[in-house]
């Protein structure tokens, strides 16, 4: 039998909580929750591609963060972090310009209240729980942008992606020094130089 690039899609959505207390851990549980997936296969000529939807935080509006894979850009074991009704009620995936564009709209509503936004996100760059920093921290509201719940939940998973995607390089590192970069902030906490020693 003759086979074509004709392709079926196969959709599987899968609820999930991963938690980790340190890098390693996160990345670990994502790539062994990943291996589980049911391969592509062909049938009667015809490719069968699986696709899946991890939904993995739920925020306190009914929101759904969630992983979709594969992707298209990079070959392997990445995925694209989504949240659910993000922009004009359309699902989208939150890219970093998107991060960088809010906290700078924070920054500018009030850079004393970004420096607590700022340590929450260190909170979980550190890979503490979004529902822990949250229930520690108290509340962070600015007039303009996303929740914190939102922000914090979505770099989360920005954080693991890069740890997936870049783990032999400085993985989340990447993501959390452009945040400095983007707000003109030099100064490094002294955990944070650790890290980058």
């Amino acid at each position: 039998m003759v086979k074509t690039s004709e392709r079926i899609y196969e959709d599987f959505e899968v609820n999930c909580v991963l938690k980790g207390s340190s890098r390693k851990e996160l990345r670990d549980a994502v790539v062994r929750t990943f291996l589980e997936e049911k391969g592509g296969y062909w049938k009667n000529g015809i490719k069968q591609v699986t696709k899946y939807k991890y939904f993995v935080e739920t925020l306190s509006d009914g929101k759904k963060i969630f992983l979709l894979r594969p992707t298209f850009l990079n070959k392997g074991i990445d995925f694209q972090v989504w949240v659910e009704r993000f922009e004009n009620e359309e699902d989208k995936k939150p890219s970093h310009k998107d991060i960088f564009k809010d906290l700078k709209i924070k920054q500018k509503e009030n850079p004393k209240l970004l420096e607590k936004l700022l340590d929450a996100i260190d909170s979980v760059w550190y890979c503490e729980e979004p529902e822990v920093v949250l229930k520690r921290i108290g509340k962070i509201e600015f007039k303009n942008g996303f929740s914190t719940e939102m922000l914090l939940k979505i770099l989360k998973w920005l954080f693991i992606e890069q740890d997936v995607t870049y783990w032999n390089y400085d993985g989340r590192g990447m993501l959390r020094m452009e945040i400095n970069k983007q707000l003109d902030i030099s100064d490094l906490s002294d955990k944070m130089k650790e890290f980058f020693k």
